[in-house]
């Protein structure tokens, strides 16, 4: 999402393509060889940044796993910006994509977000015709429930291969709704219950969007952040310390112990930032329960009932 300069900005320049290979090289050499996007990103500029690269270097598309989402509609001229998973929507919305990358398939296609107003056969059908024409190869979702998932399945024509959902550290409602069942403020996550464990039963991997929460705990300083964002962020430069990492590291860490295999997608094109990402697998890992548990409790502010 960050590639490809402003949201409103016309176009892009030479200096924008040049930050976008700065990224990708910085993410290959510590072996992240998939990479993320989306049609509305940078109203498309990040696509075609992207598609410069692959036109530069004839022989990076075969290195790598190019996935992106279809499904929002951004206002134009002052409207309002809404969903739209039709069968034409999805479709056009992958040519626009193939076209911006510069490439003949996507090795995985997300739709975006749940549509009110989806039909789930229509659905099946555009995405029949893209799997037979070869420009998708897989198939899944981004922000959707297990119900969600399972009314969708049964007009899909191979199983879903993803979700993508916000989970860290900061958005730990994943993790809360686990250890509060049968209790009172189990009300107060908006996390659907049942989600990972319905992606573990069915094969279906689960992504994590903004995984390192903004930089909440690593570098990033706002006057918002609360008493247990504060605390938090001193635990994991300690931790980090002690450990000899960086604070990405153990971020990144805490969600990689979880045993649902939680892939991050890192969101930042700072080349420092995406380095600074090597050892988390390392450090999940090697997290025991205890280091766990103590930076989930902070982060959530209280201990768990």
């Amino acid at each position: 999402m960050g590639l490809g300069g402003a949201w409103d900005a016309p176009g892009y320049g030479p200096e924008h393509i040049d930050d976008a290979a700065a990224a990708v090289e910085a993410a290959l050499a510590i072996g992240m060889t998939r990479f993320d996007h989306a049609d509305i990103y940078r109203r498309g500029k990040a696509e075609s940044v992207f598609g410069e690269l692959l036109a530069r270097d004839a022989t990076l598309r075969g290195r790598i796993q190019l996935q992106s989402k279809v499904g929002i509609r951004l206002g134009e001229g002052g409207g309002f910006g809404h969903y739209d998973l039709s069968g034409r929507a999805i479709l056009e919305g992958v040519q626009g994509t193939l076209r911006r990358l510069r490439t003949d398939y996507l090795d995985l296609l997300l739709l975006h977000r749940p549509d009110p107003l989806l039909d789930p056969a229509e659905v099946g059908d555009a995405v029949g015709r893209l799997l037979a024409d070869g420009a998708i190869r897989a198939i899944g979702v981004s922000n959707m429930s297990a119900a969600q998932m399972d009314a969708l399945q049964d007009h899909l024509p191979v199983p879903l291969a993803a979700d993508q959902l916000e989970l860290s550290l900061a958005h730990h409602g994943f993790a809360d709704t686990t250890v509060l069942v049968n209790h009172a403020d189990g009300v107060l996550t908006s996390f659907p219950h049942g989600t990972l464990e319905h992606c573990a039963r069915r094969g279906i991997e689960v992504q994590a969007w903004s995984p390192l929460a903004g930089g909440r705990y690593s570098g990033r300083t706002t006057a918002k952040a609360t008493d247990a964002d504060r605390a938090t962020t001193a635990l994991v430069a300690e931790m980090a310390a002690a450990k000899n990492t960086e604070p990405e590291a153990i971020v990144l860490g805490w969600l990689l112990r979880h045993p649902a295999r939680i892939v991050p997608v890192i969101g930042s094109a700072n080349p420092r930032r995406i380095a600074a990402c090597a050892e988390a697998e390392a450090v999940g890992a090697s997290m025991t329960r205890e280091e766990w548990f103590t930076l989930f409790q902070t982060a959530r502010g209280k201990r768990v009932p």
